[in-house]
């Protein structure tokens, strides 16, 4: 049986802290990203501990961190708090994101896609992603992929990996593993314009931009 965005919410409610500690610095393909971009607001779609929310705040008036995870929302304002920048939180799934249409000039939404249970949250995932870009918005998207040496597959797959607490303790986190021929169409199969889709790290990364006309 699939998980449910309540099981997914769960895992990361548990794992919170622990997680929040091992995710310090923000990824090279994030910073490479908006080392040329600004806007008036910016979004960190599964923004975890705030990593990137931190190096959005640098590129952006306003920022605002959406997780689906209370526990690491907590995390992400005790970071914004202990280094002194400005982040709105707010607590949603991310195939309901919500903010305004046109809204976000830029975003991150790294790392998140791939623990969406079904195919239908993806599509719609990056379908509200592209109803709250602003016409002239970007965003960087991105999910693990078949590609990564971990993977001896060429196609998609469901699978768990666990995450081991303090104590030995293992949680099984839900991820949809892409390859790059689907993570392409299903980002051809949404609302999102790509301009740009790599591989890198094992993940497979694009720069997108709002609704097609």
């Amino acid at each position: 049986m699939k998980p449910t965005s309540h099981d997914v919410r769960a895992t990361y409610d548990r794992i919170a802290a622990h997680f929040a500690k091992t995710r310090e610095y923000a990824w090279p393909e994030v910073e490479s990203f908006l080392d040329d971009r600004a806007g008036e607001t910016a979004l960190d779609l599964g923004c975890a501990n705030g990593r990137h929310s931190e190096l959005l705040a640098d590129h952006a008036k306003r920022v605002v961190g959406a997780d689906v995870s209370a526990g690491l929302l907590a995390e992400a304002r005790e970071r914004a708090t202990e280094r002194e920048f400005d982040l709105d939180l707010v607590q949603c799934d991310a195939a309901r994101i919500p903010l305004t249409a046109d809204a976000v000039d830029l975003a991150v939404y790294v790392a998140t896609l791939h623990h969406l249970p079904t195919r239908e949250a993806r599509l719609g995932s990056l379908d509200e992603l592209a109803r709250v870009l602003s016409p002239d918005g970007t965003a960087l998207v991105s999910a693990w992929s078949t590609a990564h040496d971990k993977f001896d597959r060429e196609e998609g797959f469901d699978t768990t990996v666990d995450w081991t607490l303090p104590g030995g303790e293992t949680v099984p986190r839900f991820y949809h593993i892409y390859s790059p021929d689907e993570f392409r169409e299903d980002l051809e199969n949404s609302a999102l314009k790509p301009e740009d889709v790599a591989i890198s790290s094992g993940n497979c990364y694009a720069v997108v931009r709002g609704r097609k006309q």
